[in-house]
Formats: structure tokens, sequence, C-alpha cells
């Protein structure tokens, strides 16, 4: 054979080979795109166009914005912006028009989430802000039109704060005397029985007191109507009792109730996680 044929079928040969190679390598990248997750691209898309709602979180009495630290460091975590409302605690004539001011400041979706009294609060205070697209209650009041809190803590057995509430005169800008309650030292067990006795003292501490006519004003909206909402139940709540809880939870027609049996009142404290998962449930469904 001469040396100019074998060059030939050399030539040939490796001519071939990388015709076969070419022709697998398609092949393979046409199976490879086959099998690849469809709408992938798409899903991402849809994922990062959505945006994430504030959370607004609004303390009740024998408290101040403090309380909600450990839930807000969950939800900063889960990379949700958060807001602490500085409730007045003097009422709802005082209260709602504040937080509802709160509210107009905040551009996009909000979740909208209170403890204690503070559910009375956000009750009337998300009523026509369409910003709002969920309220979420902490172991809170869930007042409807014409109710007072006054009438709910007793509407089932079980507070023990009263005796240990105690009442300071002050003087009003008019010039009466309004009472505002704080909330003892012998306070624990009926407040915050799960956490430890130096938090306690802490919370106790620095609490804010609340205008004890904060139980007489009526309820002047529902915003629970309109607003989806989500519940958590404090199963050893001494302030609010939990079978109260339960009921205007259920009346308000939740969509998700959580029960912490073993949690005090004060369940954003002794329960962070629990609480940041409820609330970020709400954002989800409503995102």
């Amino acid at each position: 054979m001469s040396t100019e044929v074998s060059r030939r079928q050399v030539l040939a040969a490796g001519a071939a080979l990388a015709g076969s190679a070419a022709l697998t390598a398609g092949s393979e990248g046409t199976a490879g795109a086959a099998t690849a997750p469809i709408g992938t691209g798409e899903e991402k898309s849809k994922e990062k166009s959505k945006v994430k709602p504030t959370i607004v979180l609004v303390h009740g009495g024998y408290a101040d914005s403090s309380c909600w630290n450990a839930t807000v460091q969950e939800l900063q975590d889960k990379g949700y912006t958060t807001v602490c409302g500085s409730n007045p605690l003097r009422g709802i004539p005082t209260d709602a028009p504040y937080i509802g001011s709160l509210l107009d400041s905040i551009s996009g979706p909000v979740v909208l989430v209170a403890h204690s009294m503070g559910g009375t609060v956000i009750t009337n205070a998300a009523a026509g802000k369409t910003n709002v697209k969920a309220l979420v209650y902490i172991a809170a009041f869930v007042p409807d039109v014409g109710e007072t809190q006054g009438e709910l803590i007793t509407k089932f057995p079980g507070s023990e704060v009263e005796p240990v509430s105690v009442p300071v005169p002050y003087t009003k800008a008019d010039g009466t005397t309004g009472i505002d309650l704080y909330l003892s030292k012998d306070g624990q067990a009926a407040f915050a029985a799960d956490i430890s006795t130096a938090d306690f003292r802490v919370l106790q501490a620095t609490q804010r007191p609340f205008d004890a006519d904060s139980f007489t004003f009526p309820t002047t909206a529902a915003a629970w109507k309109t607003i989806p909402t989500w519940g958590l139940v404090a199963g050893r709540d001494k302030a609010i009792p939990p079978a109260c809880e339960r009921w205007m939870y259920s009346r308000a027609n939740a969509r998700k109730i959580v029960e912490v049996p073993c949690s005090s009142h004060v369940v954003m404290i002794s329960h962070p996680k629990t609480v940041a998962d409820l609330i970020v449930d709400a954002a989800k469904a409503t995102s």
C-alpha cells in the first residue's frame, strides 16, 4: 500500500469518527434538554418577582416593642423587612389612628401582627387599608364592632392579671385625671410564667403601662371581616384565657390556628420561632 493511500485512509477514518462524535454530542444535548425540568427558569423568575410584604408588629400592654426582638430576628433571618409599631396604649381613639398612620407610611404589602391588646388596635387600624394583606393575632383580642376588651376578657374564666395590675393616677393633657395600669413585680405567674425570672424582671422594669379606659372603648371597625386572618393560642395564658382566644379566632374564620400548649401570654418571647413561622405562613399565603 502506498504512503498516499494510507494517508487518505487515515483522513477518511478521522472524518468518520469526527462526524460520529458530533452526532453523538447532538443526540446527548437533545436528550439533556428533554430531561431538564420544564419551566424552571420561569418559576425562578416568578419567585424573584414576588414582593415580600413588610411585617408590622404591634405590642400590647405591660410591654414595649422590645418584646418582639426574638421574633424580629427570626423574620429578618428569613429575609423579611420588619417594623415594630410603638402602640400608645391610650385606647382605641388614640391607638388605632396612630398605627393606621404607620401603615399609610409603608409602600407595598403589609402583614399586620399584634399581641394581646394590640389585637384590638389592629382590628380597628387596618379597616380600609388596602395594603394590609393579612392579620396575625398572637394571644390577642379580636373584637367585633361594638365590643370592648372588658367584655371579652371576662367572657371566659381564667384571667388572673387584674389582681397583679397596679393603678397609678396621671394627669391628662386636658387636666383631668386618668389611671394607668402597671404589671406588678408579682405578676410573672399571670403574665409570663414560661420565661426566666431574670427576663421577667427586665420586662417588668421596662414595661409601658396602658390607660385603664382601654377596656371601655367600643370597637368601631372589624378589619378581620375583610382581611384574611391567622391566630395563635397560648395554651397556658392567664391574661387572655385560651378559650377566649380560640373562640375569637374561630369567629374571625382564621385560615390557620396554631396552639402552643405550654405557653404563657408572652409567647412571642418564649416561642419566637413558632410565632415567626405562623407570620411567614400568612405572608406566603397572601403574596
